[in-house]
């Protein structure tokens, strides 16, 4: 006898560990393609939030929340689309652990608040989502004070992007920020992506690292604000010249050069 289908607080409980361990396990590894190698591992109060706060001043990630009912694709289901709550189509892929607790335990009917990795599809001029988690309080039983604490960023349309400025237009008000995806494993290279973004940053924003709040709106993410946390690279100190060593080189007689002394010219007599 199965206790759990004829008991609905047994399913809930069920659900709601599914849920919990899914969560905690996406943000324990949070924005994975953009945190520190040997990083600390974070508190329980940091995994119960949707975005945790930076694990390094310098942290690059491109995370954020949409709520959204997903619709799969006719092929497979771990493509499809999110239709968010005010008619936008997000096209989205599905990553991780979260295939198996939508297979169990979310009813795709319903809209739900999705924890996703931004990306923009350059050729296409287009949002694209990665979908690594669900953020729904009252499924995971956390305490009123908690949720407090978090605010706006655990609302629908937030994103915390963080990486270097790389294009900026003030006519058409476009940012591209360049985003480092660190190598899980030693021996290969980081990567990068590109996230395009709409809005005003500070004067010379270009190759600077910069911490943005941003808003999602239909297709577009919005700046609402952004900090300058200064140079994205180290930059390489500028050797002066010394003015003594000029002044020695300019104190040295010039050397005539070969090309200023003619050649003579020899010629030979002719023969009888």
């Amino acid at each position: 006898m199965n206790l759990a289908k004829n008991n609905p607080s047994a399913q809930l409980n069920k659900s709601s560990t599914a849920a919990n361990q899914s969560v905690e396990f996406i943000m324990s590894n949070q924005s994975q393609d953009s945190i520190f190698p040997n990083s600390q591992t974070q508190s329980v109060s940091e995994r119960k939030q949707p975005i945790p706060p930076p694990s390094h001043p310098k942290q690059y990630r491109a995370i954020g929340l949409i709520k959204a009912r997903y619709q799969q694709s006719d092929d497979r289901m771990t493509q499809g689309t999110l239709i968010t709550t005010d008619g936008a189509e997000i096209e989205a892929v599905l990553l991780g652990r979260i295939i198996s607790l939508i297979k169990n335990h979310l009813d795709l009917e319903q809209e739900h608040l999705w924890v996703v990795y931004p990306r923009t599809k350059m050729k296409e001029d287009r949002l694209h989502a990665q979908i690594v988690g669900v953020w729904e309080p009252e499924t995971l039983n956390q305490d009123e004070e908690l949720e407090e604490d978090v605010g706006e960023k655990a609302e629908h349309g937030y994103f915390s992007i963080r990486g270097e400025v790389i294009f900026y237009s003030t006519e058409e008000e476009t940012i591209i920020i360049k985003i480092k995806q660190f190598p899980r494993k030693k021996d290969e290279k980081p990567k990068f992506f590109k996230l395009k973004l709409k809005g005003i940053l500070g004067e010379k924003p270009l190759k600077r690292f910069w911490d943005v709040n941003v808003r999602l709106d239909g297709e577009d993410l919005i700046i609402q604000s952004a900090t300058d946390l200064g140079f994205a690279q180290k930059r390489k100190p500028k050797f002066k010249k010394d003015p003594k060593k000029i002044q020695l080189k300019s104190s040295r007689p010039s050397r005539p050069s070969k090309s200023a002394t003619a050649r003579p010219i020899i010629t030979k007599k002719k023969t009888d």
